[in-house]
């Protein structure tokens, strides 16, 4: 199986918070907001374009690029915090008239969509952190590496080696798609303002308090690959630990691309979890 980037990247845009947002959406139902991680040239569709159609099957599936990211705006004054990428997702979600919504968020993204359930419990119904960060830990050499990406097709293979564990996933047609996407006016300087070195300040950052997740009330599915160089399996570990109402799955033979090395699996993974709330409140409301 030979993984490719579409040269064609099909969306609308929205206005967020105040910013001018890029994303996709599918499907209708319950609203499940999917937020992306933070590669260098990285995109909603990049993401998720191998898991979005099935999610999509049973519930409305919104996936933006978050601020700086993608197509969406990249603010002028080039100052990007952990509060300010969660008021954005929580913009989006009212931009779209959405009161509450599911959250599922990768590597980066797990911890914003962490923040959002302790600041907001009441706009989130079930949570997913993949490869998640968000508790306190080492930087390691995988996300240093990744954070500190300098623009080349050989230094894109290289973050394309650390990623995937499958490595039919990754080729040279692969890294030139991605470093072309990487280079795109603007994008190389958003992400270099994102995480200078010394780059561990933007992990502990990106961290949760232990009191604040060990409050969470909401029911939590944690999903992480065995093989993951990017962030270590213990970040999902200790987060399953602290996290009242957790499940905890990890992937054998599958790096930090969980939702593209094992994309079916992932799915209906994630749907048969959500389903689970799905089915209470068709109860509840039938009660």
């Amino acid at each position: 199986m030979t993984a490719t980037v579409p040269s064609v990247d099909s969306g609308r845009e929205i206005l967020a918070a105040g910013y001018r947002t890029h994303l996709h959406e599918q499907g209708s139902g319950f609203p499940l907001l999917l937020i992306h991680g933070s590669g260098p040239g990285v995109s909603a569709w990049a993401n998720w374009r191998t898991v979005l159609p099935a999610l999509a099957r049973g519930r409305r599936v919104i996936a933006p690029d978050m601020l700086g990211f993608g197509a969406s705006e990249r603010p002028a004054d080039q100052c990007y915090t952990a509060q300010r990428w969660v008021e954005h997702a929580l913009g989006v979600l009212d931009a779209l008239g959405i009161a509450q919504a599911d959250l599922v968020g990768n590597s980066f993204g797990g911890a914003l969509a962490l923040k959002l359930a302790i600041a907001h419990p009441e706009r989130v119904r079930r949570l997913v952190l993949m490869g998640s960060v968000g508790v306190p830990s080492e930087l390691s050499a995988g996300l240093d590496a990744v954070w500190g990406y300098q623009p080349s097709p050989a230094a894109m293979r290289t973050l394309l080696d650390l990623f995937a564990y499958d490595r039919t996933l990754v080729n040279d047609e692969l890294a030139e798609l991605r470093y072309r996407t990487s280079i795109q006016p603007g994008y190389q300087e958003s992400f270099a303002a994102m995480f200078p070195a010394p780059r561990q300040r933007w992990l502990d950052a990106l961290a949760s308090r232990e009191a604040d997740i060990r409050a969470l009330h909401h029911e939590t599915l944690v999903i992480h690959g065995r093989e993951d160089r990017v962030i270590p399996l213990q970040t999902s570990l200790t987060l399953a630990e602290w996290v009242p109402h957790a499940q905890l799955h990890v992937f054998g033979g599958c790096g930090h691309w969980t939702q593209i090395e094992h994309a079916g699996r992932f799915a209906r993974l994630v749907e048969d979890f959500l389903a689970e709330a799905d089915a209470a409140a068709q109860q509840e409301s039938a009660a």
